[in-house]
């Protein structure tokens, strides 16, 4: 954090009770700045090295910066059991309408991988409320989970649990998750999606493939779309963060 700054502990109470979590840097000075909201992935947490370097970036700028952790991630409350589209996207939208009534200049968008998907949602259905977006292999297929046959799919619906093991994460998640993706469709997002937007991708991604980043730049409605591939880049693109959050917040600083 930059020493301009001061640092604030968030702690929004949701619909069930359950409270989201998280840190609000602002510039001492006060006035209205520019805000970068953070949304980090699937079984990750807002104090990543991509947040870490993008903290530091808005901090150099004089722009606030939030992160916050979804609920059943880090710090929040809640299971991955529970875990949901609907209350990410819930989780996201108050974390954004908190640092805005607070920041009061334009509001900037970046997610990764799960939280890419809840940041084009969210932008999505409030346009007027986002200026620009920046995604880092974002998981727009989150909800589909189509790489499943159709026995572990039916094994998954019977017991209501299914363990999710990879190099980065080792969790147990519920069907309802999986139960949602009719209502969070690709094709209905395309046509929804205009906000100015900056995609990363790393071509050695094994969770998201770049396939799908290309996809959706070229098919969504945003006239406004630029896509940097990493032929080396991994799914998470912490060897390139310092200079994914350089450019992002050069691209954000386009639509102030």
């Amino acid at each position: 954090m930059n020493k301009a700054q001061k640092s604030e502990s968030l702690a929004l109470k949701m619909s069930d009770g359950s409270v989201v979590r998280g840190v609000f840097h602002l510039p001492r000075e006060g006035g209205e700045v520019p805000t970068v909201v953070f949304a980090h992935g699937f079984g990750s947490t807002r104090s990543g090295e991509k947040a870490t370097a993008l903290a530091a970036e808005c901090g150099r700028r004089g722009w606030a910066f939030a992160a916050c952790d979804f609920r059943g991630h880090g710090e929040s409350d809640g299971t991955m059991l529970e875990l949901r589209g609907s209350r990410v996207l819930e989780d996201l939208d108050a974390i954004t309408r908190t640092v805005a009534a607070r920041a009061g200049g334009p509001l900037y968008l970046f997610g990764s991988s799960m939280g890419g998907w809840a940041a084009a949602w969210l932008s999505a259905r409030a346009p007027d409320r986002i200026a620009a977006c920046a995604f880092v292999a974002p998981s727009f297929h989150f909800l589909e989970w189509s790489e499943l046959s159709k026995a572990e799919r039916e094994e998954w619906e019977r017991t209501g649990r299914r363990r999710v093991r990879n190099e980065f994460v080792d969790v147990e998640i519920g069907y309802a998750l999986t139960a949602e993706a009719a209502d969070f469709k690709v094709d209905d997002l395309v046509v929804l999606f205009r906000s100015p937007l900056i995609i990363f991708h790393g071509m050695r991604d094994e969770i998201v493939p770049y396939a799908d980043s290309l996809d959706f730049a070229a098919r969504c409605a945003s006239p406004d779309v630029k896509l940097m591939i990493f032929k080396n880049g991994d799914h998470r693109l912490n060897s390139e963060k310092d200079l994914v959050a350089h450019i992002a917040c050069d691209f954000f600083a386009n639509y102030r």
